[in-house]
This record gives C-alpha cells, sequence and structure tokens, in this order.
C-alpha cells in the first residue's frame, strides 16, 4: 500500500493519523513479515489490522542458478499462478528484472512469455515482493521492469510501485535505478512519460513498420513512429534516459541498411541502442544473428551519433535471458 492507503488503514482502525508513517516504515524500510512485529503501535490495534490484512511477504518457491551467477526465482503469484524474476549480479552492480503479469497479452514472436498467454495482471503487492522477498535485496543497485508482461498494461499497479519505491516512506530509491520496459502501450505511455522520472526502454526490434508488425503484432495497434513521436515531446537530455532494444536475428533485421533506416527514424532523440542476441525459444523459426553483423551494425550507429552498445546475454543456460522468461511448462528448479 501507499502511504495515502495506510492513511485509510490506520483510520479504519481508530489509529492515530502518524501511525501510517510507522506503519510504512516497518513495512519498507525495517522490512518485517508479520504485523506482529510493529511492536510501536498497541497490541490490540495490531490484533485489530490482523484481522483483515496482512504484509503479504513471502519468499521464493524455488531458483535456479545459472553458471555465470545470474539466478531466476519462481514466486507464487495467486491459486496455481507463477512468475519469474532474474537476478543478474556484476562486478559494480546488481540488478534485478522484475515482471508484471502472469504471461503477456502482446505475443511477440520472438518471445516466450507471448507463447504463454495471458493470464493475469499483478497486484502491486505481487510486483513488490519480487523485490522485497529477494534473498539478494540487500545489495541490489538497479531495478528493471523487463520480465513477463507488458508493465505498462498493468499501469495503476505499475505506479503503485513506483511510488513505493522512490518515496520518501518506501525505499527511497533515485528514479534512476529504475528502468520501465515497453512494447509502446500508448495510453500507459503517455501516463509515464508525464508523471515518472524512471528511465524508459522501449522494444523496437525493426525500424521498417511491416517488418515489426512480423515480429510484434501491437505494431498494428502502436505503430512505432506513432512511439517515438510521442516520446520527442519529452525531455531526456538531463535525469531519465531513453534507450531501444533491438533484438538481431540472422538475415531479418541485421543489415546496415536497417542501421541506416534506425539512425534516421531516433535522430533528434538522445537515446541508447541496446543491441541482444537472440536466444532460440521452441517452434520459431528466427534465428541468432552473427556477432560480426552485430558488431558492424554497432559500429555504423555509433558512427551516425548513436550511442550503441552489445548486451551481454545473462542466464540463457537456465532460461534467464531476454525474451525466455515463461512459466506455462513445467521447468526443473533446484
Amino acid at each position: 500500500m501507499t502511504l495515502e492507503e495506510l492513511k485509510g488503514v490506520v483510520s479504519e482502525v481508530g489509529l492515530p493519523a502518524y501511525a501510517a508513517k510507522q506503519m510504512a516504515d516497518w513495512i519498507y524500510k525495517k522490512k518485517i513479515t508479520r504485523i506482529s512485529e510493529m511492536t510501536n503501535i498497541a497490541v490490540a490495534k495490531r490484533a485489530l489490522l490482523e484481522e483483515s490484512f496482512e504484509i503479504g511477504a513471502y519468499p521464493p518457491s524455488e531458483y535456479q542458478k545459472s553458471k555465470d551467477g545470474t539466478i531466476k526465482y519462481l514466486y507464487a503469484a495467486g491459486p496455481g499462478r507463477f512468475v519469474e524474476s532474474v537476478y543478474i549480479p556484476t562486478d559494480d552492480r546488481a540488478t534485478l528484472c522484475v515482471s508484471s503479469q502472469v504471461g503477456c497479452k502482446m505475443n511477440c514472436l520472438f518471445c516466450m512469455t507471448g507463447k504463454q498467454g495471458f493470464t493475469a495482471n499483478l497486484t502491486a503487492n505481487q510486483i513488490l515482493n519480487q523485490i522485497q522477498s529477494l534473498p539478494e535485496n540487500d545489495s541490489l543497485t538497479n531495478i528493471v521492469f523487463m520480465g513477463m508482461g507488458e508493465p505498462l498494461d498493468n499501469v495503476d499497479e505499475l505506479f503503485k510501485v513506483l511510488e513505493i519505491l522512490t518515496a520518501p516512506y518506501g525505499y527511497a530509491w533515485s528514479p534512476k535505478r529504475i528502468t520501465v520496459s515497453t512494447i509502446g502501450v500508448m495510453k500507459g505511455l503517455r501516463r509515464f512519460l508525464a508523471e515518472s522520472e524512471c528511465h524508459l526502454a522501449v522494444s523496437l526490434h525493426s525500424p521498417y513498420p511491416m517488418e515489426r508488425l512480423s515480429l510484434m503484432p501491437v505494431e498494428k495497434a502502436f505503430p512505432v513512429r506513432e512511439v517515438i513521436d510521442l516520446i520527442k515531446q519529452y525531455d531526456f537530455s538531463h535525469q531519465r534516459r531513453v534507450s531501444f532494444e533491438y533484438i538481431v536475428f540472422k538475415n531479418l533485421n541485421d543489415s546496415l541498411k536497417h542501421a541506416e533506416a534506425l539512425s534516421c527514424l531516433l535522430g533528434g532523440i538522445p537515446c541508447r541502442v541496446n543491441l541482444i542476441r537472440f536466444h532460440a525459444i521452441p517452434n520459431v523459426p528466427l534465428e541468432t544473428s552473427d556477432i560480426t553483423k552485430m558488431e558492424r551494425f554497432r559500429d555504423f550507429l555509433n558512427a551516425k551519433g548513436v550511442v550503441c552498445t552489445i548486451r551481454a546475454s545473462r542466464g540463457e543456460d537456465i532460461f534467464a535471458a531476454c525474451g525466455m522468461l515463461s512459466t506455462a511448462k513445467n521447468v526443473t528448479f533446484v
């Protein structure tokens, strides 16, 4: 709950207004798991709270650890429902890739989550629990909403979580430590651009509308050119950063012609393009591009003044890499 929602709770049980801040401190800073641990609230009032509420913290059900140190966690998300999140440690940072939905509606050709279909939006509790109940929580430096689901298709719950993560009463994190990824859901994107200072990542994957449509059915509803035009209306030159995610497929979108079209499309936006190696998934005829072609693509964009990097692939051996998260089939965890 946000601080305003906690104020409603304390009013409901007859506690003074300042108790809402005390509760937020217990939940988000001390990270308690039971209401009975709120020792500066009267025992009788704690009992009243426990009749109707719970903290909602629950540990991951299972996990898998990659040979590169990446850890994939499985969390329950309601009866018979599960989501995955991925902890990615490096020398200088520790990033958590968080899920926002059980499955996904977008059905991108290259994504395992999309092949799973959509089951439910996660609640703010279920999203935040992936962060708060992470065994490595104290080491986290960054959070990316790039797990299962489309974050801006679950925008109300997402914004509650972003508030709790960045507000003084919550985690008090800088928005610079948080990135939200989207395929470009326009209504949610407008709200995000207007109200949030967190970083933005847009799934692009082709500068050509018809080719992008063949990869991402949402191109029909949310044309990438309209997404780009909207982004151009906002300032990304200082605190906020915008990046474009570009999965590179062999002999499909890896030519210098594509790089040229991409540089034209993104002209005028101070941004970064992240080239991502395609990770093969069952029953999809796409192939991974050659690293030499990816490097040539990267160097072309950099020469055109568009900052471009090749993202290191992590956790592929445990199906934790980009586009590989799915709980549709049984997965062997340890």
